[in-house]
């Protein structure tokens, strides 16, 4: 479709899209040219298209199949399916992690990677293939989010090391002590799930690693010195190489897409640097079992999948 257009935000990661309307257009020639589109650039950033959260529904079905909001957390009563993050609610938990511990003398104070970046979901076997993340009250400057190009990662380190992360495997998990109940009554936890540290990806078969600053527990069978070291050097790669990263301005009515099986986010970055309301809807499309390049298929040691919405439940 020669009306469509890809400008990139970066030589290798992210395009704003141009030339279509994904409220009233979402025929399968424009939903297959914006999937050639997200597997090339991996983060899509469409501007002015207002859409109700119905529509965000649709358009997240058209990818392959919207997934109830979150696998802990309930999306809305109206529309199960979408998350809505309210950035003065989460304001407070921001500036308590920034304020460190309460007295300095009486604990070691954490290691901190200077952002949270991760990828959605990982302490489930099969993390959404694709997160969708509308603009609904955007503040006039602020609220960024951060990607970073996790094939590029993998790429820019040595083919040695790369070999070695080819057979290794990781342990992800979450739990929440007191979650509420699950619109669809399934269990809200807890979840653990073990990952190949190096996934290929199922459409375009390139390798990148899976790596996140949250969830991400220990790589399984090394010992815990081993395991914090080589996950300490993959973190501090992830934060500190500025050439793999994206960085995303909102506007209002921007809506996001990014390959969730390709890139980290992290956002907003900049939640306590401005006053203003921030409200995002965030769905998701039901991903697969991350395979890596030695055969082993992630599994789940405790929790179920996140499973695509029944068409009942997508519609409640």
């Amino acid at each position: 479709m020669s009306e469509i257009g890809f400008r990139p935000l970066t030589p290798i990661i992210g395009a704003e899209v141009a030339g279509v309307d994904l409220a009233v257009d979402l025929r399968p020639a424009t939903v297959a040219c914006l999937r050639e589109g997200l597997l090339r650039h991996k983060v899509l950033v469409f501007r002015d298209q207002p859409m109700d959260d119905a529509r965000q529904v649709a358009l997240t079905d058209a990818f392959g199949g919207a997934t109830a909001a979150h696998p802990v957390t309930n999306g809305l009563p109206d529309a199960p399916a979408v998350l809505r993050t309210v950035l003065s609610e989460d304001r407070p938990g921001l500036a308590a992690s920034e304020a460190g511990p309460g007295f300095p003398l009486g604990a070691t104070a954490p290691r901190r990677i200077r952002t949270e970046w991760h990828v959605d979901s990982t302490f489930v076997a099969n993390p959404n293939a694709i997160t969708i993340l509308r603009g609904v009250e955007i503040p006039p400057a602020g609220g960024d989010t951060l990607f970073a190009d996790l094939e590029a990662l993998y790429s820019g380190l040595s083919s040695s090391l790369r070999g070695y992360l080819d057979t290794l495997q990781a342990i992800h998990s979450r739990h929440d002590p007191s979650p509420s109940p699950r619109f669809d009554g399934k269990p809200a936890g807890p979840f653990v799930a073990l990952h190949p540290l190096v996934r290929v990806h199922p459409e375009t078969g390139v390798r990148s690693l899976l790596v996140s600053t949250m969830f991400l527990q220990a790589i399984r069978g090394l010992n815990s010195r081993e395991s914090t070291a080589l996950l300490d050097f993959l973190l501090d790669e992830l934060a500190g190489r500025d050439e793999i990263h994206a960085r995303v301005r909102w506007e209002q009515d921007t809506l996001v897409m990014w390959d969730n099986r390709a890139v980290a986010h992290a956002g907003p970055v900049d939640g306590l640097m401005f006053k203003e309301e921030r409200i995002v809807h965030r769905t998701t499309v039901v991903g697969d079992l991350p395979c890596g390049p030695n055969g082993f298929v992630s599994k789940a040691l405790k929790g179920g999948l996140f499973e695509a919405l029944a068409m009942a439940e997508r519609i409640a």
